[in-house]
């Protein structure tokens, strides 16, 4: 078979195959262009998910005529210096979005693709291009600035139409795809509209954290921290989450190198091992980092639709977002989510039922004997003493306002009730359930999960153990043999010496034995055959997925919440005020080892509305 050159529509369909997956990819090109060309303003109109029209409108720089035809040729831009483009280093000095030069053809070859555009001074000039054929050009009337308009895409490529998803996951898509633009420069005011309904609107801010906090959860305002770190010439900022503020999928990840937003797998594996025992592994950050790299240190060209990069230093990288989010994350100490919303519907207010009131009010037949509990609430007038129900007459013995007080008993407290409601987490002032410890704060009540809490403290105690050295070890009077499978076995075998850094001294006896012959001493008089084997699931489930760092952060997790207070046990308020106490003073202990929050509280507010005082 003989080579011979690719008719120039076939180039641009193939083209359009690397550039143009669905359309939040068009649209993606075009809001770029918008961005290079200096816009303040991009308003973007959406039809059926983008499927049937895709209009972007700005007021940037604008295209003479002639610029407009060169634009709808392949490899034709405005975006490299001419000074450079005879330089192998053109591609390293891009500033721009985009500057491959392939957007407009490859759309233009796969739907029916009209331009019109004015430079400031002159007249507006438009053309259209149906699939490949100039059908269309001459003047038109429209304010400084160019509109794109993209009709039909995919409509004479039915084998690529058909591979489009419902317009709801198109709309999806593109909502996204002009989301991640916008949070990159808060400088230009966006508006999106899908089926003649405003969707998004986003106005110029001065800065970035204000952008996200428009377009992302406005709960995250509340329950984020701030990134700001240097290093090497690399910056980094952004927001991120609390640990406790997650979400069930990656999506609300926005990460930026450059002001270009990006999809990278460094980026997204440096942000897990950043939050690693901090959030359940199924769950993921809400973060938002903006990326500024020397340019000569990233290559921007790797992906034919840009959103991949390739960073000279990857280590480094990684090492400054790791770096960065846990600096962040160590400084919020011990907060928390705030306030749980979402929990205060789940309270129910005192109210009466529609049961009979014989059943609902413990009335009793006239003459029946009375409990000591019911002639405790027994009125001591005439108000109330008598009325008439189903089956003859009935004594009513509901508490009226002039009946006598209930009858409790009161007991001396063995020590004054402790004062000081000045602490951040407040004073303890009870317990529920031997599981939750209620404490009083200035602003409100404060509800915390014990062994949560005593979790996150005993491994944040082992870490700080492991900086100075190896965790203290308490030798047991007799060894424990644990029995397990020979897997298992050879697992725990092959890391005991990292094993008896925590202070953990395990010894192979025989193919299906362990022997235990020390335990941490920070857990105190814990369970060493439930702890060993509970490390033998955790080696043979991430043992070859994770490095050694991560591998120990694990092995801490587990020995930390075996050590813990357990719920059901009883503490008297020496323990729970120096357990809140220490939460105070300690990173990260606003979640426990698995993610969950370690305590939540109810402002004053949330209890008013609790009782309808507001």
């Amino acid at each position: 078979m003989s080579i011979r050159r690719l008719p120039e529509h076939l180039v641009n369909r193939i083209a359009a195959g690397e550039v143009v997956e669905r359309p939040a990819s068009a649209l993606k090109e075009l809001v770029e262009n918008a961005v290079d060309a200096g816009a303040t303003r991009i308003a973007v109109v959406l039809a059926e998910g983008g499927t049937r029209r895709i209009e972007v409108a700005d007021d940037g720089c604008g295209m003479t005529p002639a610029d407009m035809a060169l634009a709808l040729e392949r490899h034709a831009t405005s975006k490299l210096p001419e000074s450079l483009l005879g330089d192998d280093g053109a591609i390293e000095s891009v500033v721009t979005l985009g500057f491959r030069g392939e957007a407009l053809p490859s759309i233009a070859s796969v739907a029916r693709l009209t331009i019109e555009s004015r430079v400031r001074g002159s007249e507006g000039w438009a053309r259209t291009v149906d699939n490949g054929d100039v059908t269309r050009e001459g003047p038109a009337a429209l304010p400084p600035g160019t509109r794109v308009v993209v009709e039909d895409l995919f409509a004479r490529v039915p084998a690529r139409r058909k591979f489009l998803r419902s317009p709801r996951a198109e709309y999806a898509a593109c909502l996204d795809a002009v989301r991640r633009l916008a949070m990159a420069r808060p400088d230009i005011a966006f508006t999106v509209e899908h089926d003649g309904r405003r969707v998004m609107a986003a106005s110029q801010v001065e800065d970035r954290p204000g952008r996200v906090a428009t377009l992302t959860d406005r709960a995250l305002a509340d329950s984020s921290v701030a990134i700001d770190m240097e290093r090497e010439g690399l910056v980094l900022g952004g927001v991120a989450s609390l640990p406790t503020y997650n979400r069930g999928i990656a999506d609300h990840q926005y990460l930026f190198v450059n002001g270009r937003p990006v999809k990278d797998r460094l980026l997204m594996g440096a942000i897990r091992g950043a939050y690693a025992e901090m959030i359940p592994r199924d769950r993921h950050a809400v973060v938002a980092l903006f990326l500024d790299v020397p340019s000569d240190q990233v290559d921007v060209n790797v992906h034919p639709a840009k959103t991949e990069v390739r960073f000279r230093d990857p280590a480094m990288v990684r090492g400054l977002i790791v770096s960065g989010l846990r600096r962040a994350l160590d400084a919020a100490g011990h907060r928390s989510q705030r306030a749980p919303e979402a929990a205060l519907a789940m309270w129910q207010p005192g109210q009466t039922d529609s049961r009979h009131p014989s059943e609902g009010w413990g009335l009793v037949p006239q003459g029946g004997d009375l409990s000591p509990e019911t002639t405790a609430f027994a009125g001591v007038t005439g108000m109330g003493s008598g009325m008439t129900g189903l089956g003859g007459s009935v004594r009513d013995h509901r508490p009226t306002f002039f009946s006598a007080p209930p009858q409790a008993r009161a007991e001396p407290a063995w020590s004054p009730p402790p004062g000081g409601t000045s602490f951040p987490l407040g004073v303890a002032r009870g317990q529920v359930a031997k599981t939750y410890i209620v404490a009083e704060a200035e602003d409100g009540l404060i509800l915390v999960d014990q062994h949560a809490a005593h979790e996150r403290l005993v491994l944040e105690r082992m870490r700080a153990a492991l900086i100075g050295g190896t965790v203290a070890s308490q030798a047991l009077l007799i060894p424990e043999v644990v029995e397990l499978d020979e897997p298992a076995c050879d697992r725990l075998e092959s890391r005991a010496a990292e094993l008896s850094e925590f202070g953990l001294d395990l010894e192979r006896f025989g193919p299906r034995a362990m022997l235990v012959r020390a335990t941490p001493a920070l857990l105190g008089q814990s369970d060493p055959k439930g702890l060993v084997t509970d490390l033998a699931d955790e080696l043979a489930a991430f043992d070859e997925a994770l490095s050694l760092k991560e591998r120990l952060d694990a092995v801490a997790g587990t020995m930390a919440c075996h050590g813990s207070v357990r719920a059901g046990r009883i503490l008297s308020v020496t323990e729970m005020n120096a357990l809140l106490r220490e939460m105070e003073v300690t990173p990260h202990s606003g979640q426990c080892n698995h993610g969950r929050p370690t305590w939540v509280k109810l402002q004053h507010g949330d209890i008013e509305k609790l009782f309808g005082r507001r």
